[in-house]
């Protein structure tokens, strides 16, 4: 029997007694799973190259900390309108040609940035690329919740989830070797982000291995429902739609506001608040971040089967709350920062791998990446002032980006008391 006929089978079967979950899935659903990972990963390789060269995009555009945080706020606002958009287009047309979309958009909005001869165009392209973020997360994630068993959705949405911070790692280190190449001159974000137009290739591999959902393929056969926005915003889904929204915004409020100044918290000098590292200098900090983010990811889910999910999201959103704070305030002790960079890493990333596998479950199928794109990305576009704020703070007099990153607790906190407005469907076959 082929893997594609028993896929239907092993998607609403748990694991049998005593066997290695693993052993249960077929190379199909691993193939969607790889698909949905590396597309995340590559997603954030391109997004957090714009945060490891802001020392010299800043030098050399000339603009201020204000300006840097309304760049990425504007790329995050727009990544909610690629969620909106491809998670219509991936109800429509299907989640792999979605997904393989959105990633041909953000490299060549990439490729498009390293052209930037002022801060308006460098604007566009960066808007541009977060169209095909918010799109490339809607698309995959949905398709690992429909293609993956309900009892291990928890698990497989944390491996896909994780592909971020391999992509962040792998944005630092190639950015330590291409700014901190003399040869390049000052000019050397360009080639950082011309590098970005890589991730195009992945698309190829994508339609020569992975399959349409079920879930989804079934759907075609049926009668066209109403138009999907009507049945999120409409009374049955309106509600949840707006809980999704709040909880997504307060998470990533705290989120954005925090990581995205973290790079420039480490390398800028002491004088301007920051542990004076340099972006060479500063690698093996934001490495060590990333494998406690990388671990935090990959834990969430097999936490969550055992405490639950939303008890796991909590003592996340709890940690990452006691830590942003005192990790602000080491600029000046290095020793301190290595230690808590992966414990900050850890709770401050793990718990977004609740959201695919938690959203899908609370949309019918017919709506499905409409409604998990639209929410969630919403949701991001509300927190997307968070870099903007935080940079905006960053500049009062005797404040500096340090102490600025602090106030991210108190929406890590909001996020532990959100998520109890939702229902938990865990471990449910979806429709």
């Amino acid at each position: 029997m082929n893997d594609h006929s028993t896929l239907a089978d092993a998607r609403s079967t748990p694991a049998a007694a005593g066997t290695l979950w693993y052993r249960t899935v077929t190379r199909e659903q691993w193939r969607v799973l790889a698909a949905a990972k590396f597309g995340w990963m590559l997603d954030a390789f391109d997004f957090m190259l714009y945060a490891m060269a802001l020392g010299p995009i800043r030098a050399y555009f000339g603009f201020d900390d204000a300006t840097a945080g309304f760049l990425v706020t504007m790329t995050l606002v727009m990544s909610g309108v690629g969620g909106l958009v491809f998670g219509y287009v991936a109800d429509r047309f299907g989640r792999a040609r979605a997904l393989m979309g959105t990633i041909v958009i953000f490299s060549l909005a990439s490729l498009g940035a390293a052209t930037s001869q002022s801060v308006l165009q460098l604007l566009f392209w960066r808007a541009v690329l977060g169209i095909g973020m918010g799109g490339e997360w809607a698309s995959g994630a949905v398709l690992v919740g429909e293609t993956w068993p309900a009892a291990l959705r928890n698990r497989a949405i944390s491996i896909m989830q994780s592909g971020w911070a391999i992509g962040y790692a792998s944005a630092a280190i190639v950015a330590a070797l291409v700014i901190g190449n003399p040869n390049l001159g000052n000019e050397g974000w360009r080639w950082l982000f011309a590098i970005g137009l890589v991730p195009a290739l992945f698309t190829l591999w994508i339609r020569r291995n992975v399959q349409e959902s079920p879930t989804w393929k079934a759907r075609q056969k049926a009668p066209r429902g109403p138009n999907p926005f009507k049945v999120i915003f409409g009374p049955e889904l309106l509600g949840r739609t707006l809980k999704i929204v709040a909880l997504g915004g307060a998470v990533q409020f705290a989120y954005w506001g925090l990581f995205f100044w973290l790079p420039s918290f480490l390398s800028r000098p002491v004088a301007q608040g920051g542990a004076g590292m340099g972006v060479v200098g500063s690698l093996r900090w934001i490495l060590l971040l990333q494998v406690g983010a990388y671990l935090g990811y990959l834990t969430f889910g097999f936490i969550a089967d055992r405490l639950g999910r939303r008890r796991t999201f909590v003592l996340f959103m709890i940690g990452a709350a006691a830590i942003a704070p005192v990790y602000g305030q080491m600029a000046r002790n290095p020793t301190v920062l290595l230690v808590l960079s992966p414990l900050l890493g850890y709770f401050g990333h793990g718990y977004f791998s609740l959201f695919g596998g938690f959203v899908a479950e609370l949309f019918p199928a017919a709506v499905r990446a409409t409604g998990q794109g639209t929410s969630y990305n919403a949701g991001r576009m509300a927190g997307a002032i968070g870099p903007y704020t935080i940079g905006a703070i960053a500049t009062l007099p005797g404040v500096g980006i340090g102490l600025a990153i602090g106030a991210t607790s108190a929406f890590f906190l909001l996020g532990a008391l959100l998520i109890f407005t939702l229902p938990d469907r865990a471990g449910q076959a979806l429709d």
